[in-house]
């Protein structure tokens, strides 16, 4: 079974910056995606951005288009996800989650690994 451990997550002003990690550790790693979630209060969990683990190819929800980048380092068995000009609206616990579905990368349900979530808070 897989361990996932999150961090990175804080206390930003809107248009700030964070960077957000994912190690992975356990059995050996090769999942089909590492993906982003994140819930805000009251809120059902939300797709953020996922990577294919080997082709690197990267998938991103509308809102964090141009904003956010996802990325993995194979040999650390780690993945990032880098958040620039963040909004409020960003505020919300990240999870980090592995598995997925090949053609469906954004359903959480697909996901069998999750980490315990780091939460980010954009405010001024």
């Amino acid at each position: 079974q897989v361990q996932l451990v999150e961090s990175g997550g804080g206390l930003v002003q809107p248009g700030g910056s964070l960077r957000l990690s994912c190690a992975a550790s356990g059995r050996i790693f090769s999942p089909s995606f590492m993906a982003w979630f994140r819930q805000a209060p009251g809120k059902e969990r939300e797709f953020v951005a996922a990577i294919r683990w080997i082709l690197g190819s990267t998938y991103y929800v509308d809102a964090v288009k141009g904003r956010f980048t996802i990325s993995r380092d194979n040999a650390k068995n780690t993945g990032y996800l880098q958040m620039n000009s963040l909004k409020p609206e960003d505020t919300a616990v990240y999870y980090c989650a592995v598995g997925g579905d090949t053609y469906r990368p954004w359903e959480y349900a697909k996901y069998d690994g999750w980490g315990q979530g780091t939460q980010v808070t954009v405010s001024s």
